[in-house]
């Protein structure tokens, strides 16, 4: 490793030349008590900024070891980190001169919620935290006396600020860590008795704006029904009350804009931790939960719809379905089948992006169109025999059926933002309203043993297939990924639509689930593995060695862990198998 004295000295030598001189200060670099690493430097001032990252040993930067052993620990001390130092790089960004995008000085910035990021990991060793520079010139000759600046005031500066614990509030950190332990405990007890869900008293759900996640401001605080409130006790803050959610069927019901939609909007996030003042903080959801809905033209990939659809007039096999554009019922149908495949335990469902016939048909309905005409049995046949036989509950908001009431095991009415328990008295009122008629043919768990092959597989010297495309010259070249926000992102020219997959929290997630499936692609789909097999293979290889296995030469900011659920509903969504 090369001394900082070293890299002053390279840089100064090449000030003033041709922009690609910036390519020999490639290296590592001691400074003092931190070492620098300049991963990628740029091409030019307008292309992508460089890529750069500091590792700091734990002795140097002297946080309390329960900190870093205690996983719940070390993910909040991570998120705290890169807040702070995203902090400090706001006070230095393009505070060096030049043209494009010289001077920026930036890393990932931090949603609400609490999240496992390139931009900041710490091992048992060390602190390593990525992030971008540009590299300033004045067009395309090197300004190197700016970079300086960056490299030996700004930087240096934000960093001892940041990752070096006696330069931090203590309280702060420790305000941190500890919250997360508190949300780790208060999730184990939604396990230990049987709830799908918590939401504490005095949470602020409705957010800022529909383009904000900051809490709003004056919102009415949520309380929990009585008949639905417990407590427990939390190593931390203690005391904790709030609405526990029962395993089961759930119904969200109330007039339009009362908080129906707001509720189970918390709840989908609530499968992540969310950072003190969100007003979610202990918001708390099954962590397998899906957000369920119909997305009309997705594409599908032999998925055993049949416990939802068969007797297709045109003799389609629905107990291998694929197609590339899917109506609002099978890829409803679809989405539940893969949920099940991806091991979740709650279903969440918004009736407003529902295909409505793919959720009920009233008795009316029936009589016009016999039971013989109709192929799908809808989710109001099926949601009993889910939790039953299955064990994934149900949270539904509801608001223009009263049909599954008769099913429903908990009612919660929103009434001006405000929950109430109206299973009770919805009951009595079910004896007087015939429950609708169910002729669900029998239940049965799908078989998970779908198997995803490429089409553009090539073979090597030993005859073993594998994913790498093949250059004129013979070489491996691999597969071109770039993300587009969150919404999507493209390998080579084939586009993965995430748009409806409402749980990715920011498009950093976006961004990891493309270099997982070009991984998968090229290292792991062989024909012959099921889907469950390869995305247990990719997150196995994801905790093992980390980002490293995934990216190539270097790990780049802005890679967020996603969940297992992301990851099979990205590999559900990719159409070119």
């Amino acid at each position: 490793m090369k001394s900082s004295n070293e890299l002053r000295s390279t840089l100064r030598s090449i000030d003033h030349k041709g922009y690609p001189a910036y390519k020999s200060l490639a290296g590592n670099y001691q400074f003092g008590n931190y070492s620098l690493f300049i991963d990628h430097v740029q091409g030019d001032p307008f292309a992508s900024p460089s890529s750069l990252h500091v590792e700091v040993m734990h002795g140097a930067a002297g946080f309390p070891a329960e900190y870093i052993k205690k996983n719940c620990f070390r993910i909040a001390l991570q998120d705290f980190l890169t807040r702070r130092l995203a902090s400090q790089f706001e006070d230095f960004n393009f505070k060096a001169k030049g043209s494009g995008k010289s001077g920026l000085l930036s890393i990932t910035r931090c949603g609400q919620e609490v999240l496992e990021r390139s931009a900041c990991e710490i091992t048992d060793t060390k602190i390593i935290v990525r992030f971008h520079v540009g590299f300033p010139a004045f067009g395309r000759t090197i300004n190197a006396g700016e970079l300086e600046k960056i490299l030996f005031d700004f930087l240096p500066r934000s960093v001892e600020n940041s990752l070096f614990y006696q330069k931090l509030d203590k309280k702060k950190v420790e305000a941190a860590v500890f919250l997360a332990e508190d949300q780790e405990t208060l999730r184990g007890c939604l396990q230990e008795n049987g709830l799908a869900a918590f939401v504490a008293n005095g949470a602020v759900l409705p957010r800022k704006s529909g383009v904000s996640d900051l809490p709003m401001q004056g919102s009415v605080p949520f309380q929990s029904p009585l008949s639905m409130e417990r407590a427990f006790i939390l190593p931390h803050r203690g005391e904790i009350k709030g609405m526990a959610v029962p395993n089961g069927i759930t119904l969200i019901v109330g007039g339009g804009y009362h908080g129906k939609s707001t509720l189970l909007e918390a709840l989908q996030t609530g499968v992540y931790n969310h950072i003190a003042g969100d007003g979610r903080e202990f918001v708390l959801t099954e962590e397998t939960a899906v957000k369920l809905r119909a997305e009309d033209g997705r594409s599908i990939r032999d998925v055993d719809i049949s416990l939802f659809i068969r007797d297709l007039p045109n003799r389609t096999d629905t107990a291998c379905f694929s197609t590339p554009d899917a109506s609002g019922s099978t890829s409803q149908a679809a989405g539940v089948i893969e949920s099940l495949e991806a091991g979740t335990k709650l279903f969440l469902i918004d009736e407003d992006t529902s295909a409505t016939n793919f959720m009920l048909r009233d008795d009316f309905m029936q009589e016009v169109i016999s039971r013989e005409k109709e192929p799908i049995t809808p989710f109001l046949e099926r949601a009993k025999d889910l939790y039953c036989q299955a064990g994934v509950s149900t949270i539904l908001v509801a608001g223009s059926s009263g049909a599954f009431f008769h099913i429903a095991d908990s009612i919660i009415q929103m009434d001006c933002y405000r929950p109430v328990d109206i299973t009770d008295r919805v009951k009595e009122l079910c004896t007087a309203h015939p429950a609708p008629r169910t002729q669900a043919p029998g239940f049965a768990v799908p078989q998970y043993n779908r198997i995803l092959r490429t089409a553009d597989r090539g073979q090597n010297k030993t005859g073993r297939r594998e994913g790498y495309r093949h250059g004129n010259d013979g070489r491996h070249e691999r597969r071109k990924i770039k993300t587009h926000g969150r919404d999507s992102f493209s390998i080579d020219k084939e586009t993965v639509d995430l748009r409806y997959v409402e749980q990715l929290a920011d498009s950093e997630q976006t961004n990891a689930l493309a270099y997982l499936l070009r991984y998968g692609l090229e290292q792991v789909v062989d024909g012959r593995r099921t889907v469950r097999q390869i995305v247990q293979i990719l997150w196995d290889t994801l905790e093992r060695k980390g980002w490293d296995a995934f990216s190539g030469s270097y790990v780049p900011c802005g890679l967020t862990k996603p969940r297992r659920q992301e990851i099979f509903a990205c590999l559900n969504r990719y159409r070119n198998w």
